[in-house]
C-alpha cells in the first residue's frame, strides 16, 4: 500500500479544486484569427492514481526530472520549433504550477518509433536520466503501419516494470486522434489496450485520444485547428492544449491525499 505523505493534507483539498478551476483557456489570438478556448473536462484528464514519487520530490522540495519518451508526437512534429511541442510546453506548466521548484522536462521522443523501438532505448534513453516521472506516448505508429497488437501488452509491462524498479511514477499517453488515426480499423483497439494495460498494472493513463475525440465531436472544432496539414500529428495550439492539462493533471495528481494502510483497512465497502 503507499503510504501518506507527511504535512501534504493541510493544503490539499483546496489546491485540487483551483487546479482544475481554471483548466479552460485561451491561447494568444492571431492577427486574423481568434484561437478557440482549450476544453479538456476533469473527467477526461483527471489521472487515477497519485503520483507518490513527485508528491515526495514536492513535499521535500527538491529537483524534479521528468523523461517524456515517444514517437514524432513527442519528439515534436507539426510544432513550428522545438520550444512549441508537447515536453517544452509541460515544463512551463509545471513550473507555473511549482513556482520554487526545479522542473526539468526531458525530451526523449523519437519519430516513426513504436514499442520495441522504445522499449529497446529505455535503458539508455529513460532510466540512465534517473527520472522522477515518465511519460509514455505509444501505440501511434503501429496503429498506422496496420501492425498486430497481440504483443503488445506484454511489452508495455516490461517498460512499467523498468520505470518501477528505479521507483519513478509512470503515466502513459496514448494516440492522437487525428483523420490518419481514426481512419485505421486498430486505433480504437489500441486505445482500449492502453487503457486496459493501465488499469491492469494500476499505472496512470493520459487519454490523449478522448481528449481530441472531445475538441472535434463536443467543442465542434475543425480537424485543421488542432492536427496539422499532414492530418496525423498535433499542432503549436494542441500540443499547448495538451500540456495545459497534463500539467493540471499531474499537479492534482501530486497534490491529491494519499489514503495510508490504516485508512485502508478501515474503510467499509
Amino acid at each position: 500500500m503507499r503510504n501518506e505523505i507527511p504535512g501534504q493534507r493541510a493544503t490539499k483539498s483546496k489546491a485540487a479544486a483551483a487546479l482544475f478551476a481554471g483548466l479552460a483557456f485561451v491561447l494568444p489570438a492571431s492577427a486574423d484569427t481568434a484561437t478557440p478556448a482549450c476544453d479538456a473536462p476533469l473527467d477526461l484528464i483527471r489521472l487515477a492514481n497519485p503520483l507518490p514519487h513527485i508528491a515526495q520530490k514536492v513535499t521535500a522540495g527538491e529537483p524534479i526530472t521528468i523523461v517524456a519518451i515517444g514517437s514524432s508526437s513527442t519528439a515534436g512534429a507539426g510544432a513550428s520549433s522545438p520550444a512549441a511541442t508537447y515536453p517544452s510546453r509541460l515544463e512551463v506548466e509545471l513550473r507555473e504550477h511549482f513556482p520554487r521548484l526545479s522542473i526539468t522536462v526531458i525530451n526523449r521522443g523519437v519519430g516513426g518509433e513504436e514499442v520495441p523501438d522504445m522499449l529497446a532505448r529505455f535503458d539508455s534513453s529513460v532510466i540512465a536520466a534517473k527520472p522522477d516521472l515518465v511519460l509514455w506516448q505509444l501505440g501511434t505508429n503501429s496503429v498506422i503501419r496496420g501492425h498486430k497488437l497481440a504483443d503488445h501488452g506484454a511489452l508495455i509491462r516490461a517498460g512499467l516494470n523498468k520505470v518501477r524498479a528505479i521507483g519513478a511514477d509512470v503515466v502513459l499517453i496514448d494516440p492522437q486522434f487525428a483523420p490518419k488515426v481514426i481512419t485505421k480499423p486498430e486505433a480504437e483497439s489500441m486505445v482500449a489496450l492502453i487503457a486496459t494495460t493501465a488499469k491492469r498494472e494500476d499505472v496512470d493513463l493520459f487519454r490523449r485520444f478522448d481528449v481530441m475525440r472531445h475538441w472535434r465531436e463536443v467543442d465542434h472544432l475543425a480537424f485543421e485547428t488542432f492536427v496539422s496539414p499532414d492530418g496525423l500529428h498535433m499542432n503549436d495550439w494542441s500540443y499547448a492544449c495538451m500540456a495545459k492539462g497534463l500539467g493540471n493533471a499531474i499537479a492534482e495528481a501530486t497534490q491529491r491525499p494519499i489514503m495510508s494502510a490504516t485508512a485502508l483497512h478501515h474503510v467499509v465497502p
